[in-house]
């Protein structure tokens, strides 16, 4: 089992922008040989000493049967498509690929 963690940062001003292009990829991830779970996220302010929140970032939460599955995501063809809809919205991104230890 592979886990993915991606932090994006993006303009907030264009958050409208981003949801309509979230609530149009992530079916088409679901669908995906291998994919387990493919879930945009936001910070949840707990009130915790040690958490760190942005409201410009959103994190996504991804699991993987296996390497081979996350390699055929990557190169998917509406993996190209979302990253060209959204150049100009997102900032920056992080990412964390993980096993289990």
């Amino acid at each position: 089992m592979i886990q993915v963690i991606a932090s994006i940062s993006y303009d907030s001003s264009k958050s409208d922008e981003l949801r309509e292009i979230l609530n149009w990829i992530v079916p088409l991830v679901h669908a995906e040989a291998g994919c387990r779970k493919y879930l945009p996220t936001v910070d949840c302010p707990m009130g915790l000493a040690i958490q760190e929140t942005d409201s410009r970032v959103f994190t996504m939460v991804e699991e993987w049967e296996d390497e081979a599955s996350l390699q055929a995501h990557l190169a998917a063809p509406h993996m190209d498509e979302f990253r060209e809809r959204v150049q100009g919205i997102v900032t920056g991104v992080t990412v964390k690929v993980l096993k289990d230890f």
